[in-house]
């Protein structure tokens, strides 16, 4: 009996040491060595600022900025609370939050059919990507506020479009703070 309490403990402790210190240290080691931006969090920076990541999703409410679709990860695109609502769709509080984001939608762009991703959260609650029906739509609204040309807009947009990963894996997608960063560059809001 005290030899196996023995080999048990020695054995627990051996691979506490591998399992949750040395293996972790390696590959984080080895990601900053081979892939050292996306080890970071795909940061990017402007102006010596980072102002987001290409992976994680911000709240955008500014005028003439594309707007990101909704997000229930805590206070919104919080990442240490990622998840969705869990709200069911007869939920009131659901209902309430859609027919609120539909009624803003439509006064911004009168009858045009809202995509689904501008009122709806994604299951994670962090996406930084929308579907390029939801930057058509919003395409008027952009124009509109920074005085451009929607064909400029547009352009612009098609510039950002990222097709399916491998041609058949996921959708066109389009990411809210590179196409905003784009914009502001080319055609900054007065």
């Amino acid at each position: 009996m005290k030899k196996n309490l023995v080999i048990a403990f020695w054995f627990t402790l051996v691979t506490t040491v591998i399992f949750g210190i040395l293996y972790p240290l390696a590959v984080t080691g080895l990601a900053q060595v081979l892939f050292p931006a996306r080890a970071n969090g795909q940061l990017i920076e402007k102006n010596g600022k980072t102002v987001g990541s290409r992976i994680i999703g911000q709240t955008v409410t500014e005028r003439g900025y594309f707007h990101s679709r909704p997000s229930d990860a805590g206070t919104g695109y919080d990442a240490t609370a990622s998840s969705g609502s869990n709200l069911g769709p007869t939920n009131k509080k659901l209902l309430e939050r859609v027919k609120g984001d539909v009624e803003r939608l439509q006064a911004e762009n009168p009858k045009t059919p809202i995509p689904v991703d501008l009122v709806t959260s994604s299951g994670s609650g962090l996406d930084p990507e929308i579907s390029p029906a939801a930057t058509e739509f919003q395409i008027p609204r952009i124009a509109r506020e920074r005085g451009m040309k929607e064909e400029d807009v547009r352009s612009l947009v098609q510039k950002h479009t990222k097709g399916r990963d491998l041609g058949f894996l996921g959708e066109p997608r389009v990411n809210v703070l590179e196409l905003n960063l784009d914009l502001d560059s080319i055609h900054p809001l007065r």
